[in-house]
């Protein structure tokens, strides 16, 4: 309706259906045979003609032209993806590229040996440095990139190459979402044809005995055990040789070629372990009886032949003389069976082309019922070496059966049987596809037979185990006739040797025996009689025939089947005759007009039948007949018919011949024993129609096609029956409806996705046709099914009622009530007949009126009534010339009010029922939804748009009363879904225009010119806001999309409650559509896409609601999580909603918006609201869907439209962006490879049974897929879709290749449209000059996805629109996002270290401009400097994959810009910049050392630390640094060091904040941190050359900030809490609690005390359990360590470390480095003397020592931390004498102390410190006696005092002081040095100290004693007398030596001596208070200690 105002071209095409869309194609089925098989006879009778039209006509298919192109074809979801993929090129990423290892190797080999040096010049030469980089080549550069060229033209030549080679379709790119089958998906039914079951080729290629006498006649057939049951007819064959033949020449008439086919197919239907192959032998019948006659076989080897050769002439003469005379009679021989599955099964297993097996009587037992597959074994060739012989009464089908059971068990009867040996060989194998001479079971040739002279393959017929549910395609008509045994005892005379003759008669003449008896083998194709084998001497024989029939298709009364028995005379005598009629019995063929088959049990009659005898049973008793056996059933026969012409069912015979009847209009009609007058046949009629109710399933499956024909043809045309027209439109659609459902309930594995029965939708899609036309007759009119004219129509009536509710009681008649009376003639009731009546409108009404049980049936298979009604709507519209005619005009307004009335009520049905009858209404969903995308390319878009309405409106209404509305919501997506696949769905939404502002009363169309036209008016900007929202005029104008997205909008939204499970499946649907139109050929001009593309604008507004949902991407990073420019907060604020209210109505179907919502689904924000997330599914194809919208939208529009977006709305697109570029980042090939397939298969079972649970019911329709799948009948092979999981499973390297290939298009591309449409977005800024504000953010993805794994191609577009996006707002990175900047130069750094040539050049220009456009800003670029060198310093301390040799390149690179660029030339940019790059060099190099050190952590701490000092000067980079050696040190656990390295930093912090902000709170500088750490005030800014902080560009990082400050602070505390330092957190808080006061901030003081209570409640518990470390002196000797050569260290190690620990560390370290051979640990710690080494080797001497303090030291010094903390100065004693030994006697024992004071104090930031001093202290023999001594009464004082006791402690002490005098113990002490007074003044203090000490000593054992004796229990007391005998033995030894005192000490000092008593007294009581404190050494003062004495002035004091 809208006026079309485009050319003709791809725009127009996409406004209109094509004319062609439908056609109704008339394709003549296949036919296998070279003939079509019909019958003979040209007379039929209608039955037959019906049955044969019905096999042989042509299908009528109905084909929608473009169906394949709707979404349910999508080739995303299909293998087709592969073909799509082809030829994408390889995108080049650095992850994939392994790092070239050896371009710098050669130059580093050689360091590798050297340690490096750590002199004080802060780097290594610069000379050396500059030399490298000079000789450095540089990449290629970038052309005209130092050009002034105005941005516009920047931006468009970036725009062209960014454009082109862009890959066309972004789906083909991305993985289909994994889903069960699409619902939308119909696949097209497969063709009705034979039904074949697993197909076998048996060839038989000779069979030997050893003899060879006669003939001998096979036969083969296949028998199932279980089921009792022959399963296929007999193949008969004949291997005899041309000799043998001829000895039978007279009897056999010259054979057909059909009869010597040696070869047969078989088919089973049903293979089980219960199946074998029976191979029955037949020999002429001779005199004797088989036993006999088998004799010879038995005995006679063919070895001896020569020995046995007149035995053998002897029975050849025999044999011949009876094949003379009884030639043409068979006696049964011998038999043997194959079990077929172990053939099949063992053929499997083994290798070879063809497996040879022998089969002798044994070895033929399986069991177990495992499923068998013939279609792909090996094939076999079987030898058979063993026959049984016949036993004469044991022939019978049962003996068989019993037989092959009793072959299965281990202990066969059979084998104690003496076999006849002979050799058979078989082939078995699976058949082939197509076999060339293959003659059907009617000898007809299967196509493929280029010459009928060849020996043919005959296919075997089979008889299924089980039924089969095939309706007939072809013609057969076959009777077997089984005669069983026959019961002549009670017969008088002589009757012994018989045999049965059997012919089909068609009449009672002898001579009307007809020619129709199949030959077996070797004989004519036909013939008139068939003889059975006889059993010599047998009056009660048993029969094994098969006589196999082909029935006339027309069957008179008269065709019988007549048997005369024979006796047959074996021996010659004299005027005996050969054969003697011994009693005759028949079978009629027909019984009242059906039929007869089956067992029967019939009289046998001495003489000939009478005359017509033929029309009745042998059952009859006939006047003056003679019976045997007084008229009793002796002769048992079965009859089987295989045919497609009779049912064999009576109800189906009932209703085809009252059916016929009425057509031939022949009364009365007989049918079984009735006579049906016309006046009765109305009710005869209706009722035979409701009985097919009853009739067997399996020949109304037979007879499908042609029971619906003619139950449709009874609805379509009336038949007018004693004149008047009986309406059967009711009965028959009744009758569909059962039998349809009967189908659905009895054949479950025949059955789609959809539970449409396969069998039905071929019927609908092939054979249903309007039953009025034959294709070639175009014009309507009678025929068709066989129709004559007697059948009526009338119109309808044209008063209807007025409601649709019909009133369900009245039964509504179709006759019309204005039409009185009966036609009175023939031609008057033909002229009556107006046309017939059409099948869907009298369908549609039928089903509208319907009510009960029979509606419930209909709606039970509504899917097969809609399909019905569509086909004959399309086939009506064909006929009557209207395809072309618009579509309003196509329908009656009738037939569209019951299309109507019929929509709404089954609506209503989905939506009152779904809760009780799930699976029903499930598919009742899809089939209308089926339905009204089969009407929306018929009829009315607008009129099925209102039926669409109606629905939704029904569903709305009813959600509302739910509490749970997600079982119903998603009915509603399956019904959307499956609308929306239509093939034209994107012309369907009138994709025409730029929507028209509200105020025009209905959407029209503007012209195409309108994209371009200017959007100045407000108008425009509503028509603008209106593509992009939801709006009203965007839902009626994009019917259809307006719904999809709506459905997205609503179901994502955080607020609607109990829709989370259905998020996967509406974001499916999406993207579904879009990957649908992504690919289809109709839509690949660009400008048509931007067409479709505009259906969705609204898409992106409604993923930009669900961006805090969404599933983040980022955390996988190293990166923060998503960007944080806007908060949940901010989400929900008003002005970030995207969704217009509309989305609320869309709801309730309605575009109304009066309506009023339910609080459920109000779209109010709550604040804070916790969002439940989505998938990292669904999130991906979200963002993918987004992707393609931005891709293929009209990029004006998009420009428009951000024009219009607020600044919050814009933020928000920009994070989608952000999260894009993580979504899609590459993964890399070794993420591929380490994909395992099985964890992933595990966690999407898990997925898949959580996403069950959460939406209730697990599906009735996913119920149906899975059966479809399983049973038999069901195209499990062609499941149409592998599993496209992401990941397939076979992980080899071709496919992780392809993975990777596509992973990196897909990564190149999606990022390639976030540039794009970054681009877009920055032009909005320079278009309206507003919105700068969002630049940040646009560089925060730009940043972002330069940080991602991204390819060499996007890269260097990416830095193309850096470079322009910087040229164009300078001021943005310089001025405003300065941290951004940073971020850019570490990115740009990080690529200009890239492996890859293209990505360097370009980094490296993005770099160079970069600076030269902050110069130019500012004629000084220190910021650009400043950050380059940090970035380049985090850079080098955090990559671990680094390549300083490419970092090199690009530097030259950049030099070399800086020399070219001549209009800079003359300032002093060139010089600064080369400044930069060597000192970035240098950087660099160091580097390369540390990388170098990267196994000796010691070392690169070292490095780093020199590095940091490099950087002195330079604020920002040492920070930097600190914190790389901090991080270091966590990561090797050494917290204190780390928090020394945050202490340093704060230092720095505060030392320059102080500079530029006086504030008193905050710290002074570095002093104000001594209390943490002497070594800070290394950290003060003095020197001459520190910066200014004022300096642009100094001091800038975020950290040289209050906050910065109290942040490492707050770290520092943190480390040193895990260190364990407690004392030092305080100390640390101390600074920051000033700062949070000022500030006020409680929260954090809070906080602080909270810790700094837990700090000191630890230093309480922990008391006298703390260890903070251990340290060793580490001296390195040799010139293997360079520079480390004679240097000596302190190592701080972690608490109790051995020596042998450290030892071994760094043995085995250097070990590696140099050689185990070459490193040596020195053993002792005696000063090394270079001369006495090896130069060659490496020594490392390893000492361990303890801090040192000196006495006045301690005071301060008390706790164990004071102890332990700030240390530098360590010690350690070494022992010697003088003659060089280390241990000598008491009085030659010297002891050597060495004291090292380190350069710094311990805990420094790094754990090894140089030793920056040492002195030594010797003590003389003397000397280190009293030590020994003091220590000893330390120990003693310290376990007698000792809180709690320790007894054991105690008396270990005491044992080791005075137990028996031990070897140098005290007493030996004192005798050497006590004994005498020495004779050098200088020891007399020594002597005296000595003495002394062993007063204290004895007072202390005392104390010991005594403490000992009240702690011991009364088991000791023995051990404690003994220790005080040794107590007193040594107190008595020591007593004269310690009483010797030396004279010269004791001079008066003091003249009044009550000075000195004074004086004593008040030490004494001095010594009272200290003892009553308990001072630690607890020692008692004498008062000699205090040198009272008299003596020299040392002595006072």
């Amino acid at each position: 309706t809208h006026p079309l105002t485009m050319d003709s071209g791809p725009l127009r095409d996409l406004l209109e259906f094509p004319p062609d869309d439908i056609e109704v194609v008339y394709s003549p089925r296949e036919c296998r045979t070279l003939v079509s098989a019909v019958p003979e006879e040209s007379e039929m009778d209608p039955h037959v003609r019906d049955c044969v039209r019905s096999y042989t006509e042509d299908w009528a298919i109905v084909n929608r032209k473009y169906h394949k192109l709707g979404t349910g074809f999508n080739p995303n979801t299909l293998d087709k993806q592969k073909e799509r993929q082809k030829g994408l090129p390889k995108q080049i990423f650095e992850s994939d590229e392994a790092p070239d290892g050896n371009s710098y190797q050669d130059e580093q080999d050689d360091l590798k040996r050297r340690s490096m040096s750590i002199d004080d010049t802060p780097r290594g030469s610069w000379a050396c440095s500059i030399f490298d980089l000079k000789n450095s080549l540089p990449d290629a550069l970038l052309p005209n990139l130092l050009d002034r060229t105005p941005n516009e033209e920047i931006d468009h030549q970036n725009d062209d190459q960014r454009k082109s080679n862009r890959h066309k379709e972004l789906f083909a790119l991305h993985p289909a979402p994994d889903e069960e089958e699409p619902i939308e998906r119909l696949c097209v039914p497969e063709v009705p044809k034979e039904h074949f079951g697993q197909r076998l080729l048996v060839k038989c290629l000779s069979l030997k005995f050893e003899i060879e006498i006669e003939p001998i006649f096979a036969s083969l057939a296949l028998y199932d055990v279980k089921e009792k049951k022959k399963i296929s007819e007999n193949f008969y064959f004949d291997l005899n040789s041309e000799q043998m033949k001829g000895m039978l020449r007279p009897h056999v008439p010259p054979a057909a070629i059909t009869t010597l086919a040696r070869s047969a197919i078989f088919s089973i239907t049903y293979p089980s372990q219960d199946v074998f192959l029976v191979i029955k032998l037949e020999k002429v019948l001779q005199q004797g009886d088989i036993g006999e006659c088998a004799e010879p076989y038995m005995i006679f080897k063919e070895a001896d032949a020569a020995k046995n050769k007149e035995k053998l002439e002897k029975l050849k003469s025999q044999a011949e003389q009876f094949c003379q005379r009884l030639g043409k009679y068979r006696m049964p021989f011998a038999w043997t069976a194959i079990h077929l599955m172990n053939i099949v099964s063992s053929a499997g297993s083994l290798e070879r082309d063809s497996t040879e097996v022998e089969i002798g009587t044994g070895e033929r037992t399986t069991s177990g019922d495992e499923t068998c597959n013939l279609t792909s074994f090996r094939p076999a060739t079987l030898t058979v070496t063993n026959f049984f012989k016949q036993e004469g009464d044991r022939l019978s089908d049962e003996d068989l059966y019993k037989f092959l059971a009793d072959m299965r068990r281990p202990s066969s009867v059979l084998r104690r049987l003496r076999p006849i040996t002979a050799q058979l060989k078989i082939d078995i194998s699976p058949a082939p596809e197509n076999p060339h001479y293959c003659l059907t079971p009617e000898l007809l040739q299967v196509k493929l037979y280029p010459d009928s002279r060849v020996r043919p393959t005959r296919e075997i017929l089979e008889f299924p185990a089980r039924d089969v549910y095939i309706p007939n395609t072809t013609y057969r008509n076959l009777l077997y006739v089984y005669p069983q045994s026959l019961n002549f005892a009670n017969r008088q005379g002589s009757a012994r040797n018989i045999t049965v003759k059997v012919q089909f008669m068609y009449g009672e003449d002898p001579s009307n025996a007809m020619p129709v008896i199949f030959g077996k083998s070797s004989c004519p194709e036909f013939s008139k009689e068939a003889y059975t084998a006889v059993v010599y001497h047998n009056r009660s024989p048993d029969f094994h025939e098969e006589i196999k029939i082909k029935l006339p298709a027309t069957l008179t009364d008269h065709h019988h089947l007549l048997f005369t028995f024979y006796h047959v005379s074996c021996q010659q005598k004299q005027n005996t005759p050969l054969e003697t009629p011994v009693g005759y019995t028949w079978i009629p063929m027909l019984q009242n007009g059906r039929l007869k088959t089956g067992q029967f049990c019939l009289p046998v009659s001495l003489e000939k039948p009478p005359q017509a005898y033929s029309v009745l049973s042998p059952e009859v008793p006939l006047p003056g007949m003679k019976w045997v056996d007084n008229h009793k059933g002796v002769f048992n026969v079965e009859v089987v018919a295989v045919s497609s012409i009779h049912t064999q069912d009576p109800y189906l015979d009932k209703f085809f011949a009252l059916v016929h009847a009425l057509d031939e209009h022949m009364f009365p009609v007989r049918i079984g024993d009735m006579r049906i007058m016309e006046n009765n046949l109305e009710n005869e009629l209706k009722s035979s129609i409701s009985a097919l109710n009853s009739s067997q399933l399996e020949p109304v499956v037979r007879f499908l096609h042609l029971l619906l024909d003619k139950l449709i043809l009874l609805v379509v045309r009336p038949p007018v029956i004693a004149g008047q027209i009986v309406n059967l439109g009711q009965a028959s659609f009744e009758a569909m409806a059962s039998i349809i459902n009967r189908l659905h309930k009895n054949l479950e594995g025949n059955q789609d996705q959809h539970g449409r029965n396969n069998l039905l939708t071929s019927y609908i899609y092939y054979v249903f046709r309007l039953p009025n036309t034959y294709p070639n007759s175009p014009s309507p009119g009678p025929g068709g099914l066989g129709g004559s004219v007697h059948y009526a129509t009338m119109a309808r009536s044209a008063v209807r009622p007025a409601s649709l509710n019909l009133n369900r009681s009245r039964s509504l008649s179709n006759s019309n009530p204005d039409i009185s009376g009966t036609p009175t003639s023939p031609d008057d009731e033909v002229r009556s007949i107006i046309g017939s009546k059409l099948f869907h409108e009298e369908l549609a009404l039928q089903w509208v009126v319907c009510s009960g049980s029979v509606r419930e049936a209909a709606l039970q298979q509504a899917w097969f009534f809609f399909e019905l009604m569509v086909k004959s709507m399309v086939h009506h519209l064909y006929f009557a010339d209207k395809l072309d005619a618009p579509r309003k005009n196509r329908f009656p307004e009738r037939f569209m009010d019951d299309i109507c009335a019929l929509v709404s009520t089954i609506a209503n049905d989905i939506v009152s029922r779904f809760q009780k009858d799930t699976e029903m209404i499930e598919r009742l969903n899809t089939s209308l939804a089926f339905f009204l995308n089969d009407l929306l390319s018929i009829m009315d878009r607008g009129f099925v748009f209102s039926l669409i309405k109606a629905c939704y409106k029904q569903v709305s209404s009813k959600l509302y009363s739910l509490p749970n509305p997600s079982i119903l919501v998603s009915l509603r997506l399956d019904f959307l879904r499956i609308i929306c696949s239509h093939e034209h769905y994107v012309t369907l939404n009138l994709p025409c225009s730029l929507l028209t502002p509200p105020a025009s009363p209905s959407p029209s169309v503007s012209s195409a010119t309108s994209q371009s036209s200017g959007f100045s008016t407000n108008v425009q900007d509503q028509k603008i806001a209106n593509m992009f929202e939801l709006s009203v005029p965007f839902r009626q104008q994009h019917y259809l999309a307006g719904l999809v997205l709506t459905e997205l909008a609503v179901i994502l939204d955080p607020d609607a409650e109990g829709l989370f499970g259905l998020h996967k499946k509406v974001i499916n649907m999406v993207h579904n559509l879009l990957s649908s139109h992504d690919s289809d050929p109709r839509y690949s001009d660009p400008q048509v896409k931007a067409r479709v593309a505009m259906l969705y604008l609204p898409l992106i507004g409604v993923i930009m609601e669900t961006v805090p949902q969404l599933y983040d991407f980022t955390e996988t990073h190293n990166q923060r999580g998503r960007p944080s420019c806007v908060t949940i907060d901010d989400y929900e604020s008003e002005g970030g909603s995207m969704i217009s209210q509309t989305v609320a109505m869309a709801i309730a179907g309605t575009s109304v918006p009066q309506l009023t919502r339910p609080s459920s689904f109000l779209l109010t924000s709550t604040t804070g609201r916790q969002h439940s997330t989505f998938s990292a599914e669904s999130s991906r194809s979200l963002l993918i869907c987004l992707l393609w919208v931005l891709r293929n939208a009209d990029e004006s529009v998009l420009q428009k439209w951000f024009t219009d977006l607020s600044v919050l709305q814009l933020n928000r697109l920009l994070d989608l962006l952000y999260l894009c570029v993580s979504c899609f980042e590459y993964k890399g090939k070794k993420v591929f490879e380490r994909m395992n397939s099985l964890t992933f298969k595990k966690s999407k079972d898990m997925r898949a049974k959580l996403e069950e649970a959460i939406l209730g019911s697990i599906g009735a329709r996913q119920e149906m897929v899975r059966r479809s799948r399983g049973a038999f009948g069901s195209q499990e092979n062609l499941r149409w879709r592998k599993d496209m999981t992401h990941w397939r499973q076979n992980t080899e390297k071709a496919e992780i290749e392809h993975e990777a290939l596509i992973d990196g298009n897909l990564a190149t591309e999606a990022n390639l449209i976030i540039l794009d449409t970054l681009e877009i977005a920055v032009q909005t800024v320079s278009v309206t000059e507003s919105k700068e504000s969002i630049l940040g953010g646009v560089l925060k993805v730009l940043l972002h996805s330069m940080a991602c794994n991204q390819s060499a191609l996007y890269l260097q577009h990416c830095f193309a629109t850096q470079r322009a996006l910087v040229s164009k707002f300078p001021e943005l990175l310089f001025e405003e996002e300065t941290e951004q900047c940073a971020d850019l130069c570490l990115r740009l750094l990080r690529h200009c270290s890239s492996s890859i040539s293209t990505i360097r050049s370009h980094a490296s220009a993005s770099l160079y401009l970069l600076m030269r456009q902050n110069f130019e800003i500012g004629n000084n670029f220190a910021r650009v400097k400043m950050q380059v060198t940090m970035s380049l310093s985090s850079l080098v301390g955090t990559s671990q994959n680094f390549n300083e040799e490419f970092l090199r390149r690009s530097l030259k690179t950049i030099l070399t810009y800086a020399e070219e660029d001549l209009e800079l030339r003359e300032t002093t940019f060139p010089d600064q910049v080369q400044d930069l790059v060597f000192n970035l060099h240098m950087i660099l190099s160091d580097t390369v050392k540390m990388k170098e050190h990267q196994e000796d952590p010691e070392m690169l701490i070292d490095l780093m630390y020199r590095i940091a000092k490099g950087y002195q000067t330079s604020p920002d980079l040492r920070l930097t640094w600190l914190q790389n050696m901090a991080g270091k040190h966590s990561e090797r656990s050494n917290h204190a060091e780390s928090a020394q390295c945050l202490v340093h930093s704060a230092a720095l912090v505060a030392e320059y904040l102080s500079m530029l902000e006086d504030r008193k709170y905050l710290p002074v500088g570095c002093v104000t941190f001594q209390n943490i750490s002497s070594n800070v005030l290394e950290e003060s800014a003095v020197s001459d050359d520190v910066v200014s902080p004022d300096e642009e560009g100094i001091c800038s990082g975020k950290y040289f900030t209050e906050a910065g400050l109290v942040g490492l602070l707050e770290q520092a505390a943190a480390s040193f809490s895990m260190a364990g330092m407690y004392e030092a957190v305080n100390e640390v808080y101390k600074v920051l609690i000033p700062i949070h006061e000022a500030n006020r901030d409680a929260k954090k003081l809070s906080t602080i005390h909270g810790k700094l209570q837990e700090a000191f409640s630890k230093i309480v518990h922990q008391d006298g359990k703390r260890m903070f470390g251990t340290y060793f002196r580490v001296g390195f000797y040799g010139t293997k360590f360079g520079d480390l050569d004679e240097q000596e260290f302190v190592y701080k190690e972690p608490a109790i470390t051995k020596l042998a620990e450290i030892s071994h560390r760094l043995e085995g370290f250097y070990g590696e480095r140099f050689g185990e051979d070459v490193v040596e640990v020195i053993k002792d710690s005696n000063p090394v003397d270079k001369c006495k080494l090896d130069p060659n080797k490496a020594y490392i001497q390893i000492t361990y020592v303890e801090p040192y303090f000196d006495t006045y030291e301690m005071k301060d010094r008390i706790t164990y931390f004071d102890k332990n903390y700030n240390l530098r100065r360590f010690m350690y004693c070494t022992p010697f004498t003088l003659d060089g030994r280390a241990h000598g006697e008491l009085h030659e024992q010297f002891k050597r102390k060495t004291i090292l004071t380190t350069s710094h104090a311990f805990p420094y930031i790094k754990t090894r410190i140089n030793v920056s001093h040492k002195e030594e202290i010797i003590l003389t023999p003397i000397e280190v006696a009293i030590e020994d001594m003091q220590k000893k009464t330390q120990e003693l004082a310290f376990a007698t005092h000792q809180d709690p006791a320790d007894p054991k402690m105690l008396q270990m002490v005491l044992q080791g002081s005075v137990g028996t005098t031990v070897n140098q113990g005290p007493l030996e002490v004192a005798q050497v040095f006590l004994s005498e007074i020495p004779n050098d003044p200088k020891l007399f203090r020594h002597h005296n100290k000595l003495r002394l000490c062993f007063k204290d000593f004895t007072k202390r054992c005392e104390d010991a004693l005594r403490k000992n004796k009240s702690l011991i229990g009364p088991d000791q007391k023995e051990y404690q007398r003994e220790l005080e005998r040794n107590y007193h033995r040594l107190k008595e030894a020591l007593q004269p030596l310690i009483n010797r005192k030396i004279p010269q000490l004791y001079k008066a000092v003091l003249p009044v001596a009550c000075h000195r008593w004074m004086l004593i007294l008040l030490y004494f009581n001095l010594a009272q208070v200290i003892f009553k404190n308990k001072n630690s050494a607890g020692m008692i003062w004498h008062k000699e200690d205090i040198g009272m004495g008299t003596g020299d002035s040392s002595g006072s004091v």
